[in-house]
């Protein structure tokens, strides 16, 4: 990954930044595969064009994971060329499902780019890798974590929005605690250190999450395809709409933020699945 900064005419330092969460897209190669029944391309079709036409202009996307279910090069390219064409920045980072090296590959150039941190505004925003191959649940090498306190050290008046793909907390749902990042309170103890940091944004629990942790926002958004039920012991589905969450970041650190979904429920979903690989 690299860094970047970004200077936005139409962006003032005193204006507030909006910024869309897109996140657990799961494309495939093959538009015609479907997810326990969903048609992923056409349900993330459906999520942006809401976003569009109630949230836009944004400032800034970020999509938070698990952009492709099959690791295809034809899925990672077709997700590209749709939020180019959107014309703000878009920042991607990998979730479990993905593979890590082929989007970092496909995503730089443009306005969609896997970068370290980025400058846009008064704010920051640090973009982890939470993935281990192989495994569903996440971890924070050392590396990440050293990178995290460097960007937090290299820029302390500017208030940060710190992004992975696993969850760092529980989110009270049993099944799905156990697949979060296994050492959060090695995040934690790093994002302690500087108070600039207003809030950690995460994917993968496909549901809207929102709490707060030593006045540091938290916050998780539902998948543009599949929901997971809350506050389920075992896996299962819910028939909850796709959506995404949006914000407005304030220049003196202030977050307001919220979940929209699209107007039509889940369709073909097999919600008496027991699980999806």
């Amino acid at each position: 990954m690299i860094a970047a900064e970004h200077n936005k005419t139409r962006t003032s330092a005193k204006a507030r930044l909006r910024v869309l969460q897109i996140t657990d897209t799961h494309l495939f190669g093959d538009t015609a595969a479907r997810l326990v029944g969903m048609d992923t391309e056409a349900s993330s079709q459906e999520v942006i064009e809401r976003a569009l036409a109630e949230f836009w202009p944004a400032d800034l996307i970020l999509a938070t994971g698990d952009i492709v279910h099959d690791g295809s090069e034809q899925a990672y390219r077709r997700f590209k060329a749709r939020f180019e064409a959107l014309g703000v920045p878009t920042l991607v980072i990998p979730g479990n499902h993905d593979k890590p090296e082929l989007l970092r590959q496909i995503m730089q150039g443009g306005q969609v780019q896997a970068v370290d941190h980025f400058v846009l505004g008064s704010w920051q925003f640090v973009m982890l890798d939470s993935t281990v191959p192989g495994r569903d649940g996440g971890h924070l090498p050392a590396s990440e974590l050293e990178r995290l306190e460097q960007c937090l050290r290299a820029h302390p008046d500017r208030p940060a929005l710190v992004c992975l793909h696993h969850h760092p907390v529980a989110v009270d749902c049993d099944w799905i605690d156990t697949i979060g990042v296994d050492n959060g309170e090695a995040l934690f103890a790093v994002i302690d250190r500087f108070p600039q940091v207003r809030g950690v944004v995460w994917g993968h629990i496909h549901q809207d999450y929102s709490g707060e942790r030593n006045g540091v926002q938290l916050f998780a958004a539902p998948s543009t395809c599949i929901q997971f039920k809350p506050r389920q012991r075992d896996f299962a589905l819910d028939d909850a709409a796709p959506g995404f969450r949006w914000f407005d970041l304030y220049p003196d650190g202030r977050i307001v933020s919220a979940v929209e979904r699209i107007e039509i429920r889940a369709r073909g979903v097999d919600l008496t699945s027991g699980g999806y690989s």
